[in-house]
């Protein structure tokens, strides 16, 4: 009978866990020393030359369309989400007051330079009655002249008898009637030239359309034509039409907000930096985004075009007073724009008010922190406007040729 005990497993050598436990120990170490070396090496190339933030939001030109004048509106043209050209029409305001002013200083003007166009005629006619008075007087002073030599031919004949006293007497009575009617000349002459020196006064150096008459009705004219063109409200840029609030047959006043136009290929960026990341800001700065729209698929471009002039706290409507009660410090912001490239804002658009992460490289630190050149070209600007002045110009034009009777402009 065999009596051997089964066979007993050995058992593990002592320390074989603990050198487990310890080599764990030193590649957890390991990498965490890699990780720190790895962040490090970021760090100290990449993060410390780049700054930060997702307190950015897409800004815009958001021009509001109001009316000039009050009036009712009869069109409507144009609706929210509706993509519009610069010049189109957006909305129609009855214009039937407008139209019956405008014909008023139309016939006003006409009159106006009728009755200049006379005054250069009378101008002539004073002329002529000038030199009609010169010679008038001319004439009484060869009657004088007569006169008064037959007065000096009798007076030594009266003596001897040859004249009689009745005939002298006679002569001198037409010598003084010839003085009268001199001294009668004369005073007509005066008046003539008198008359021609008024009518100078009016019409010396100026032609009929240069008159100051003439100009105040065309400037009546050109302030009714304009207000009856405003009676269109048409858009002064090409964007996207949001927050029409208007209605048709509403009567609106004049400034009331009617709608916006956003001009979405025209956006920038304003991004809200902390006070303490703004050392390394400078104006020209590279700074690449994403908006949540799109989320990391897309980055867009930008450049920094600027750091506000304070931060948002300052031009709050209602600021805070740090200087009463208790007082906690609170970490201020300020706004940076940053403009966006272009082509890729064409091929994603984005819309105002979305929000955006904003990384700025600030490696390149050779620009300015605030720019001090004045602007040069205008900011924005629009012709929409400028036709109504050629085309009122153009009607001045015709209704001055038509009533000094040369042949008609064409408009």
């Amino acid at each position: 009978m065999n009596d051997r005990s089964p066979a007993v497993p050995a058992s593990p050598r002592p320390g074989s866990a603990a050198v487990a436990r310890r080599l764990g120990l030193r590649l957890i170490a390991l990498a965490v020393l890699l990780g720190g070396v790895a962040w490090g090496a970021w760090h100290w190339f990449e993060s410390r030359h780049v700054q930060t933030t997702d307190n950015a939001y897409v800004a815009g030109n958001v021009v509001q369309i109001t009316p000039q004048l009050a009036g009712t509106v009869v069109l409507i043209q144009a609706d929210e989400t509706d993509f519009v050209k610069a010049g189109q029409v957006l909305v129609r305001l009855d214009s039937a007051d407008a139209q019956v002013a405008l014909e008023q200083a139309q016939a006003q003007l006409g009159q106006t330079v009728r009755e200049v166009r006379s005054l250069f005629a009378n101008l002539a006619t004073f002329k002529a009655m000038v030199a009609q008075r010169e010679a008038e007087q001319a004439r009484a002073q060869g009657e004088l002249s007569r006169a008064q030599d037959d007065v000096s031919r009798r007076r030594p004949l009266v003596a001897s008898g040859a004249v009689g006293q009745e005939e002298m007497q006679h002569a001198l009575s037409e010598a003084q009637a010839a003085d009268s009617r001199l001294q009668a000349a004369r005073a007509a002459l005066a008046a003539a030239r008198e008359q021609l020196a008024v009518s100078l006064t009016q019409t010396e150096g100026l032609r009929p359309d240069q008159h100051p008459l003439v100009l105040r009705a065309a400037a009546r004219l050109r302030e009714a034509w304009v207000a009856h063109q405003r009676s269109v409200l048409r858009s002064p840029i090409d964007g996207t039409v949001a927050k029409r609030s208007v209605q048709i047959g509403q009567r609106v006043q004049a400034g009331a907000p009617l709608m916006t136009v956003v001009a979405l290929n025209q956006l920038w960026v304003d991004a809200n930096f902390k006070e303490g990341q703004l050392q390394d800001l400078r104006i020209g700065q590279p700074a690449t985004l994403q908006a949540d729209v799109y989320g990391s698929k897309v980055s867009y471009r930008g450049t920094v075009a600027g750091l506000g002039a304070g931060t948002g706290a300052a031009f709050a409507l209602l600021p805070a007073q740090n200087a009463t009660g208790n007082w906690i410090k609170v970490v201020q912001r300020v706004p940076v724009r940053i403009v966006l490239d272009g082509k890729a804002l064409a091929e994603h658009p984005l819309r105002v008010g979305l929000s955006m992460e904003v990384s700025v490289d600030v490696r390149n630190k050779e620009g300015v922190r605030l720019s001090s050149a004045p602007r040069q070209a205008p900011l924005a600007a629009t012709e929409v406007f400028e036709s109504r002045q050629d085309e009122a110009d153009a009607d001045i034009r015709r209704i001055i040729a038509l009533n000094l009777g040369q042949p008609p402009v064409r408009r």
